[in-house]
């Protein structure tokens, strides 16, 4: 597979420039860009906030690299946020608006930002710890603007409509994401300006297929590499349409989301999908005829789930994988050429392999390390040197994810490289167990761990939850055990 992308990338290159200002040069600054409740913007208006962001910015004294921390619901001035920071050569963060008020604390410090751009709701959270950040000089709040606060609507009207952009280069840093890890604090990513470009015209543009016509939505936030790259620079890259959601992705509201703006592509998680097809009648009650396309990411996609949304709905969905290290997907699925259970193939401009613990590639069918190869990796971790050695090998990173690949191609996920079980001295993959239970018609979701017995040996155990309709008792207890014990090996079924 070759890593370059459709378009070639100048040396000299601002991300800013190529998703915004483009559009509006090339004749369709009259076009919606984003729908956000009853508002609609263009890519013109859009264009305009951005230039009036940046050059507020640069009135608060930001320079080049200096970070900018972006707490921020889904929302136009998110967008305008994070590329106004960009056209200036400033650094946006955008983190995680479900945290508590100590991860914002370390996330403003370890970033050092200067700048906070807050909706007003997260203050709840995030206020108290404000005044102890140690580089913290200024917070512009997206509504009601309290004592030393910022008022964003006032702040971006005070400042010029126009701006230049700025010069980078196409390897200058553009933006931080901050990935969680199974241990120590989160790490900051740092993704360059031509990342999502890569990630647009690889997994958008020829697995998607995104066109100008579209319009997505997204239950993923923005500031989740998978959902910035599915509502926001995605549709960004063809000039199509993003839906920015700003409420809790809650099934019925989701659906809701479907009827009224109408989407074509629509990305969501398993356990989503999951709970929204427990809506009952969702197909009579909600218009979704104008979907062509769903997406599902974040956790490996049961194959029983696929095959109930799919029959019920009568519209593709497709299973990937991406990383906040990898900004977006690089294994997926295609329409039409679905392998349900699976994780697809790779997506064209990446590489994938498999080794084993030494390194060294493994059989095909037999378990690995995936180790991915793709131009929109992170350069490293953010003041985490000894993490980045671990995770980067050259032009390799690797996942933390155990896979195997079958003879055409195809991967499978067999869960984490800290959650795989070794059961009776062979390794049992937890997601097949959770795959094989969410099959049982009393169940919705399922999560297996590993727990050692009286001889200290690990054992599968299963937390399920059941559908409204059934209650838990011995009985299907017992039922569940020999469900799993009749669909796969029976050395793997859960002891408790």
């Amino acid at each position: 597979m070759t890593t370059a992308p459709l378009i070639e990338i100048p040396d000299r290159f601002n991300a800013a420039s190529f998703f915004v200002d483009r559009h509006v040069a090339e004749g369709r600054g009259d076009k919606a860009a984003f729908l956000h409740e009853d508002r609609t913007v263009t890519y013109a208006g859009l264009q305009e906030l951005v230039n009036r962001v940046g050059n507020a910015l640069l009135g608060l004294g930001v320079e080049m690299e200096h970070r900018v921390l972006l707490l921020l619901l889904d929302c136009p001035e998110f967008v305008a946020s994070f590329f106004g920071a960009i056209k200036i050569g400033a650094i946006p963060v955008p983190v995680n608006t479900m945290m508590r008020a100590q991860d914002y604390l370390y996330f403003l410090n370890d970033s050092r930002a200067r700048v906070a751009i807050i909706s007003q709701p997260l203050l709840a959270e995030a206020g108290p710890i404000l005044d102890q950040a140690k580089y913290l000089r200024h917070v512009v709040i997206v509504g009601k603007a309290e004592g030393k606060h910022i008022a964003f609507d006032q702040w971006v009207g005070k400042a010029a409509a126009r701006l230049e952009v700025v010069e980078t280069s196409k390897d200058d840093t553009a933006f931080w994401l901050y990935s969680s890890g199974s241990t120590g604090f989160p790490k900051g990513a740092v993704h360059l300006q031509h990342d999502m470009v890569v990630c647009s015209d690889t997994y958008a543009l020829q697995v998607l297929g995104i066109t100008e016509r579209d319009r997505t939505a997204s239950a993923a936030k923005l500031f989740f590499a998978y959902g910035l790259g599915n509502n926001m620079y995605f549709p960004m890259r063809v000039g199509a349409q993003g839906i920015l959601y700003p409420h809790r992705p809650m099934p019925e509201g989701m659906f809701e989301v479907i009827d009224r703006y109408k989407p074509t592509i629509f990305f969501g998680v398993p356990t989503l999908y999951a709970a929204m097809l427990q809506v009952k009648e969702a197909e009579k009650r909600f218009d979704c005829s104008s979907l062509r396309l769903c997406v599902s990411a974040g956790e490996a996609l049961p194959p029983e789930l696929y095959k109930r949304w799919t029959e019920r709905f009568k519209v593709e969905l497709i299973d990937g994988i991406g990383t906040t290290e990898i900004l977006h997907i690089f294994l997926s699925n295609r329409p039409g050429k679905v392998r349900p259970g699976s994780t697809g193939q790779v997506v064209p401009g990446y590489e994938a392999v498999i080794l084993d613990d030494d390194g060294k590639p493994v059989p095909r069918g037999e378990v690995g390390n995936l180790r991915v190869k793709g131009d929109s990796t992170m350069a490293y971790y953010w003041n985490k040197h000894e993490k980045t050695k671990a995770s980067l090998f050259g032009e390799w990173i690797q996942t933390g994810d155990k896979y195997y690949q079958d003879e055409e191609g195809y991967f499978w996920y067999c869960g984490r490289s800290d959650d795989m079980l070794k059961v009776g001295g062979i390794w049992v993959s937890p997601v097949e167990v959770e795959n094989t239970l969410v099959g049982h018609p009393a169940v919705l979701e399922a999560a297996v761990v590993g727990k050692e017995d009286t001889d200290k040996l690990v054992k599968p155990k299963a937390y399920v939850v059941l559908k409204d309709t059934y209650t838990a008792s011995v009985e299907l207890e017992a039922e569940l055990k020999h469900f799993v014990k009749d669909k796969i090996a029976p050395y793997k079924y859960p002891r408790w």
